[in-house]
Parts: structure tokens; sequence; C-alpha cells
């Protein structure tokens, strides 16, 4: 990067966190640390939410994901909106009026401890492992911008987002995520157009989605029903609609951002105007990704986009085979530009017979072209068998640094930073809320004064940075990152949710039944998972359903009794209908 690039992401970096310390000053209690004292308006509430979920691996990976396999992957969206709307009804009502720090504290008033402590539970693995993966995504831009090994850059982006997120809490997180959303819309916005204008002359932004067609890239809608297919229009809709509702009902990183609404109205808004937004920002980050396809097209694509390996190539034992690689991927790309310009001049002129020939000489040239990129894997493992080949997370990160003008290279890599920022600082905070409120207030230490919870509440932060630091030195393994948080969360979000949809709709099963279906649900995920029985949208579903008909079936037949219904026989739960829970808690 050049000069001039550095001044702008410094700044931009520099300026955010500033803001939102300055914002943050002045806490005095656990609830100003976790909940920014519930006083925050509905946009804050839904930028906030969004800002937490698109964390650097969406502008990282998720242009990687539609430069390799297309625009299929907003699928995965198609049930948010649904879920937004029962999150709405249900959710946001009986959190808000319990006045509860964390999801969870709702479970033990309509259970017991051991049902609360295993949810609980269930998300601490799951989000510090997936928190572990948001840190190794910004990780990978300091890497290759400066080509140093990639743990100096994964120990400074954790002790980074560490120190941010002691200092400001739940309050400093909202402030600046708001900002990084305006800032990373705007880039986005940017971005697409300075794609399609480094295009050749003649060739528009319709025909780069023509040609991005072509080869099989436009895939949005796939209607085939296929338990084995990740991503087609039935798993997004209904795994989707299972995945957000455990992420955003149950999951404390996104509980914890709508919880500092300063209503329930407030809140409901914030996560309205999520799911109205969030589908059209993944459809335009994924269409970057296959403009980026496009581009390559007519300009010679990496062989491999991991320049840190490359490098390794070039001046290793095997040069001189990796020199035969390229050369071969020149004569190949030089062939399928003259496609592609052929393909052009057909779609312009609607010479249909032209526009079939040049399709099936494009198609035949990605083939031959994945073939060499297999050489070249097996060339980098033949030097290095602990080479990271998995490069989709590098796609973009390489277009942006090689072709895209000075000033531009760094406001984006600052958006790439501050997603990671936001949605770090948010996995930290929700972990320190679940905790020190499940664990170490309730087990521990249950009637300390409000400061030493606050101070606790930084110590736990900083532990959980670390255990997320350790995590993300092995993110590499997993693939393209996009994926494998959701996958991950899919292990657990489906178990998560069946247990609080029995608390919500089944109000004659208890906490013994609840907690024995969810282990057995769980164990059954892990193994469906470990012998690939399903694509893993499906795991969310099932696991839910489990949850749900293990529960009833432990209960009414064989624990041998029915105990009474909570709405009408217990006085927390009417509590909680009418407002009138805080006095359960002492806050």
């Amino acid at each position: 990067m050049s000069i001039i690039d550095w001044v702008v992401l410094g700044v931009t970096l520099l300026s955010i966190i500033l803001y939102g310390v300055w914002k943050s000053r002045g806490m005095r209690n656990i609830e100003a640390y976790l909940l920014a004292d519930r006083q925050l308006p509905w946009y804050h509430v839904g930028l906030s939410v969004m800002a937490t979920q698109a964390s650097a691996i969406t502008f990282i990976s998720a242009p990687g994901q539609g430069f390799t396999d297309g625009m299929r992957f907003i699928q995965f969206y198609f049930g948010l909106p649904l879920a937004m709307v029962v999150l709405c009804i249900t959710f946001i009502p009986k959190f808000r009026n319990l006045n509860v720090f964390t999801a969870y504290e709702y479970l033990e008033k309509r259970f017991d401890n051991k049902t609360r402590s295993l949810t609980a539970f269930l998300f601490l693995i799951q989000r510090g492992l997936s928190t572990g993966i948001t840190i190794y995504a910004p990780a990978i831009i300091l890497s290759t911008i400066l080509n140093i090994d990639i743990t100096y850059t994964t120990l400074f982006m954790g002790g980074l987002v560490i120190i941010y997120t002691v200092y400001g809490g739940a309050k400093a997180v909202s402030y600046t995520q708001m900002l990084q959303m305006g800032i990373i819309f705007s880039g986005l916005i940017f971005a697409a157009w300075m794609v399609v204008h480094l295009l050749p002359p003649g060739v528009g932004f319709g025909d780069a989605l023509h040609i991005a067609g072509k080869m099989g890239k436009m895939n949005v809608i796939d209607t085939k029903f296929d338990l084995n297919n990740r991503y087609n229009i039935w798993s997004g809709i209904i795994g989707g609609f299972f995945l957000q509702l455990s992420y955003f009902g149950t999951d404390q990183s996104q509980v914890g951002r709508y919880l500092t609404g300063r209503s329930v109205a407030q809140s409901r808004l914030g996560l309205i105007m999520n799911g109205l937004v969030k589908i059209p920002m993944q459809f335009l980050i994924l269409m970057i990704g296959t403009l980026v396809f496009t581009f390559y097209q007519f300009h010679q694509a990496p062989v491999f986009f991991n320049k840190t390996e490359v490098n390794k190539m070039e001046t290793g034992a095997y040069r001189k085979e990796w020199k035969v690689v390229d050369s071969v991927a020149t004569a190949l790309h030089e062939a399928k530009q003259k496609q592609v310009t052929l393909l052009v001049q057909a779609l312009h002129s609607d010479n249909t017979a032209l526009e079939d020939s040049m399709r099936k000489g494009l198609q035949s040239s990605e083939k031959q072209s994945a073939q060499l990129r297999k050489q070249a894997v097996a060339l980098i493992l033949k030097n290095n068998k602990r080479a990271d080949v998995n490069d989709t997370n590098y796609i973009f990160l390489s277009f942006v640094t090689r072709y895209l003008p000075v000033g531009l290279v760094g406001l984006l890599i600052a958006i790439i930073f501050l997603a990671s920022m936001g949605s770090t600082a948010s996995g930290l905070n929700s972990l320190t809320s679940a905790t020190v409120i499940d664990f170490y207030r309730r087990l521990i230490r249950p009637s300390a004064p409000p400061m030493h919870y606050l101070s606790a509440s930084r110590w736990v932060t900083v532990g959980w940075g670390l255990f997320c630091i350790v995590v993300a030195f092995y993110a590499h393994k997993l693939g393209n990152l996009i994926e494998a948080v959701n996958i991950l969360g899919s292990l657990f979000y489906g178990t998560i949710l069946g247990i609080f949809l029995v608390a919500f709709y089944m109000k004659r099963v208890g906490g013994t039944a609840v907690f024995i279906a969810a282990l057995a649900a769980e164990a059954f995920i892990v193994f469906a998972w470990l012998n690939d029985l399903m694509a893993f949208l499906w795991l969310n579903m099932i696991g839910c359903l489990l949850v749900m008909a293990l529960s009833f079936i432990i209960q009414r037949f064989l624990m041998g009794t029915v105990i009474p219904d909570h709405k009408e026989a217990s006085p927390v739960s009417k509590d909680i209908e009418t407002g009138k829970a805080s006095k359960y808690f002492d806050n």
C-alpha cells in the first residue's frame, strides 16, 4: 500500500476508536458496561445488530464465495425476514420484560439452574470459537500487506480488540458500529463501481453480469429440493429460518445488542431494519465477487491468491516447476481472453450461435484452469505440508491491493478492519456477559458490590480475548471463513433454539426433560455432521425439532409426571408477561 493508503487506514481506525471510547466514558456499573444502560435508539440497535453479524469474514470471504461458487449463497439469508418477525413477536417482549442481562437468565426461572448452565455453556463454546475466527480474518490482511507471518498479525489484531473492548464495553461497541456501517455501505458501493469501471472499454455492468451468468455464477435461485445441497431455496428458507431465529434470538452476541434498546418498540424497529437491509447488503457483497470473477476473464488472475505462499514457491526448491505452472496459466488466460472478447461481441450483436460456442469454450477453459490450480496446490503442499492451501479468503483482498486506486485501498482495508473490530468486540462482550452473569455472579460471587462485577467483567474480557487468539491460530484449517463460521453455529444453534421454544410454548415440560433432550439432540447433531448425513443448514432445524420432540416424550412417557402449566401456576411467569420481573434480579 502507498503512504496515502496507510494514512487513510490509520486516520479512519483511530477516529472510530477514539469516538467510541469518548462516548463510553463515565461507566459506573455492569449494566452500562454490558448493555449501554439500555438507552439506545432503534437505528443504533439496527446498525449494531448488522455490524455484529457483518464481520471481516463477510468482506473477505463473501466476495471469494461469489467468485468461486456464484450467487447461490444469498439463499442462505432467505429465512431471515421471517425470523425477525417471530423474534419481534415472541423473544423481544419476554427478554425485555424480564429485564435480563442475558437470554439464559430466563431459562433458570422457566426451568432450573442446570438447563440455564447447559445452554449458556453451549453458547460459550460456539461463540468463543466463532470469535476466534473473526480475529483471524483481519490478520490475513495485515499478513498479506506487510508480507510477515500471520502469527504476529493475529497477536496484534487480537490485542487491539481486547484493549478496545475492555475499556469501552457495550456503549463503545454500539457507537462505533453505527459509524462503521455508514463507512462500510459507502465503500462497498464504490468498490462495485470500481470493478465495473476497470473492465475493458465497451464492457458494461450488464455485460459483466451476462458473462458471469454464462459461466454459471449468477445461480441466485435453486428450487431443487436436496438435503445434501448446501444452498437452495428450501435450505435457505427452512434451515436458514431456524439458524437465523437461533442466532438472533438465543445468541447473546445479538440478544445483547437489542437489549440495549430503550424500549420494546425500539428493539423491534432495530431488528426489522436488519431484516430489510441485510439481504440487499449481502447480495451486493456477493455480486462484487462475481464481478471480480468477470474482471479476471479479461485480466490474468493469480494461479494462487495467497501471496505469502506464492512468494515461498518463487524462492523455494520448486521454483522451476512453479514457473512452468505460471507459463501454462498465462497461455490459458490468453485463450480465455479471446473467447470472452468474442462472447461480448456475440452479446452485442445477438449472435446466438457464436454466443453458445464461446460459452462452451469458456467453460472448457475454466475446467482447464481448475486442473492447473490443483497442480499448483499439490506443488505448494509438496514444498510445505503445513501450507494454507485454501485461498478463497484472499481473492478480494488480492484484487483490492493490486488494482484499486490510491486512497481507496486504504479505505476498503479500513472497512474490513472496522467490521472485524465491531464483530469481535460484540463477541467478546457477549462472552463476558454470559460468563459473569450466568456463572460468576450466580455461582461464585452472588452478592458483591457493582464495581466488583464491572472489574470482573473487564478481566473476563481479557481471558476470552486470549482464548480467541489461540483459536485464531488454527482458523486457517477451516477453509472459507464465512462457511466455517456458519457451519460451526449450525452445530449448536438448533439445540439452543429448541430449548427456548420448549420454554416458550411447551409449558408442561420441565427442566430435567429438556436438559436430557438437549444433550441427546446435541450428540446426534455432532454425529450427523461428522458423518456428513446432510447439508449443514438442515442441522439447525433437526436439532431444534429433536429437542422439542424428545422433551415431550421424556416428560410425558418416561418421567411419569406432568408439571403444572407455568403460565397459570408460576408468579414468575406472570411477572415476565406484565413486565414486573426486575424485582427478581439485583442489577
